[in-house]
C-alpha cells in the first residue's frame, strides 16, 4: 500500500482535529461584533465553516482498525498545517480583497509563527483581521495538533503519532492528551501574565492583548504598521522581552516548577544556553552598532537588547531595521535566528536541544579518538548515560536535521534570488530566507507584496517546512511523488 493509500487509516482522526479548530477559529467573530465590523462577519465566518465541513467529511471515511505507519502520521500533520493555511487565508481575500496567494502567505506566516506580512496597509485593516492574525500565531505557537489533543477524550496511537510528528517531544505526562491539557494550562497562564505585564507599560487593552498573544507565541505580527517602533516606549520593549523569553523556554520547566519539583530555569541546559546566547548577543550587537554604525550608546544598547531577544527567541518584533546595520551584524543576528529557542517551546529555529546535542556529540567523538578502541567512552545527555548504539543513532539523526536546515536555506536563497532579482544585498536575502525558515519574522524589507508570485510560493514553502522541522514535509512530498510498499 502506498503512503497516500495509508492516509485512509488516519483520515478519520483528522476530522475531529479540523472540527475542534473550527470552534476556536470562531473567536474573531466576537471582535467583529464588539467593534461593529459587520462587513467582516461573513468573510470571517468562512473559516470555521470550512474547517467544520471538511472535518465532517473526513469523519465520514470509515475507520480502519490498523496501526498507522509513522509516515502516514507525518503526512497527515503536514496536510493539516497546509489546510489551515489555505482556509485561514479566506478572510483576507473575502474581507479586504487581497490576492489569494498573498492571503495564503499571510495565513501560513500566521499559523507557523513567522510574522512576515504581505498585508498592504496594517493601519486600515479591520480589527477583526488583525486579531485573526494574532490568534493564528497564538494557536500556531503551541501547535495545531497539540491544541486539539487537549480536547480529545482518548489517548491512542493515532494521537500520539500525530503529536510527535508535529515536532512535539514533551513527555511529562503519561499520555499525549494529559500532556496537551497541561501544556494549555501553562500556555493560558503565561498568556494572561503577558497581557498583565504589557498593560503596565500604559499601552491600551487592544494593543496589549495582541502583543501578548504573539509575544508568548514567539510570533511577531503587529496591529501597527510601524510595529513595536510605533509606541516608542522603552518600558514596553523591556516588558515584552521576558514574555518572548518565556515562550522560548521549555514548557516542561513550568510544569515541574508548578509541581514543586526542584528545578529552576538555570537548572535546564537549554534554558542556560538561551540566556547565555542572549547575553552574548546583547554585547556583540551593541558593540557593533556603536563601532560600525555610529549609533549612540543608549540607542545601541536599546536596539541590541530588544533585537537580540527577538532573534534568539524567534519572535518577529523589531525596534530597528537590520538593513541599516553593518553586514557582519546582520550575519550575526542571522546566526541567532538559525539557532532559535528551546525544544518544547513555541520558538522556531534549529532548536537549542539540537545545538546542545551536536556540541556534546562532537566532544564525545573527539574523546573516542584519543583512547583505545577497547575503551568504552560513555555518552552523557541530560544527566543520563546513553548506550553507544542509541547515541550513534540519535546523533546521526540530529546532525541530519541540522544539515538539512542549512541545505534548504542555501538552496532556497539561490532560488529566491533567481525568482525575484532585487537590489538588496545578498546577506539581506539570506537574512530573509533564514527568518522564514526559522519562523522568526524579523525583516529587512525584502519580503513585500511586490515580490514575484514564484518567490511568494517559495517563502510559503520555506515557512511550512521550517515549522514542521523538515521531515514531515519531505515525507509528504515523497508520498505524492512515488508509491512505497
Amino acid at each position: 500500500m502506498d503512503r497516500i493509500g495509508h492516509f485512509s487509516i488516519i483520515a478519520h482522526d483528522m476530522g475531529p482535529i479540523l472540527r475542534y479548530i473550527s470552534i476556536a477559529t470562531a473567536v474573531p467573530l466576537l471582535i467583529a461584533v464588539i467593534y461593529r465590523e459587520w462587513d467582516m462577519l461573513l468573510p470571517m465566518a468562512s473559516v470555521p465553516i470550512a474547517f467544520f465541513v471538511l472535518g465532517s467529511l473526513l469523519m465520514l471515511i470509515p475507520r480502519k482498525e490498523r496501526e498507522p505507519p509513522l509516515s502516514t502520521a507525518l503526512i497527515a500533520v503536514a496536510l493539516i498545517w497546509l489546510i489551515a493555511a489555505i482556509i485561514g487565508a479566506l478572510p483576507f481575500t473575502l474581507g479586504i480583497g487581497m490576492p489569494y496567494l498573498d492571503s495564503v502567505f499571510e495565513s501560513m506566516s500566521g499559523w507557523t509563527d513567522t510574522g512576515l506580512t504581505l498585508v498592504p496597509s496594517i493601519d486600515t485593516t479591520p480589527r477583526t483581521l488583525l486579531f485573526w492574525r494574532s490568534l493564528m500565531q497564538w494557536f500556531g505557537g503551541i501547535g495545531i495538533v497539540a491544541f486539539t489533543v487537549a480536547l480529545a477524550t482518548r489517548s491512542g496511537l493515532s494521537q500520539f503519532r500525530l503529536y510527535r510528528s508535529e515536532g512535539r517531544t514533551e513527555a511529562f505526562m503519561p499520555s499525549v492528551v494529559a500532556t496537551g491539557i497541561e501544556m494549555w494550562k501553562i500556555y493560558m497562564v503565561l498568556t494572561a501574565g503577558g497581557i498583565g505585564l504589557i498593560l503596565l507599560s500604559g499601552v491600551g487593552v487592544w494593543d496589549s492583548v495582541n502583543i501578548a498573544l504573539v509575544a508568548i507565541a514567539t510570533g511577531g505580527f503587529s496591529v501597527r504598521a510601524e510595529g513595536i517602533a510605533f509606541y516608542n516606549s522603552q518600558l514596553l520593549e523591556l516588558l515584552i522581552i521576558p514574555v518572548m523569553i518565556a515562550g522560548a523556554l521549555p514548557f516542561k520547566i513550568y510544569y515541574y516548577m508548578y509541581r514543586n519539583r526542584r528545578v529552576s530555569f538555570f537548572g535546564d541546559e537549554q534554558a542556560r544556553l538561551l540566556f547565555m546566547i542572549v547575553a552574548l548577543g546583547i554585547v556583540v550587537i551593541t558593540w557593533d552598532l556603536i563601532t560600525l554604525t555610529g549609533a549612540d550608546p543608549y540607542t545601541a544598547l536599546r536596539q541590541g537588547l530588544f533585537m537580540t531577544a527577538a532573534a534568539a527567541t524567534s519572535t518577529g518584533f523589531q525596534n530597528a531595521s537590520p538593513n541599516e546595520w553593518a553586514s557582519v551584524t546582520v550575519l550575526f543576528i542571522t546566526m541567532l535566528m538559525v539557532i532559535g529557542g528551546s525544544s518544547g517551546s513555541t520558538a522556531g529555529g534549529i532548536k537549542l536541544s539540537r545545538v546542545v546535542l551536536a556540541g556534546r556529540s562532537l566532544f564525545w567523538w573527539f574523546r573516542r579518538m584519543f583512547v583505545s578502541g577497547k575503551v568504552l567512552v560513555p555518552f552523557k545527555y541530560e544527566g543520563k548515560v546513553i548506550p553507544k548504539n542509541v547515541a550513534d543513532l540519535e546523533i546521526s539523526r540530529n546532525m541530519l536535521i541540522i544539515m538539512l536546515y542549512f541545505l534548504i536555506i542555501f538552496a532556497s536563497t539561490i532560488l529566491v534570488m533567481h525568482l525575484h532579482p532585487t537590489g538588496f544585498d545578498s546577506e539581506h536575502v539570506i537574512f530573509e530566507v533564514v527568518s522564514a525558515m526559522c519562523n522568526n519574522g524579523i525583516s529587512t524589507g525584502f519580503v513585500s507584496p511586490d515580490m514575484a508570485a514564484s518567490a511568494k510560493i517559495m517563502f510559503i514553502w520555506i515557512m511550512w517546512i521550517g515549522r514542521l522541522e523538515i521531515i514531515p514535509i519531505l515525507i509528504f512530498i515523497l508520498g505524492i511523488l512515488k508509491r512505497i510498499e
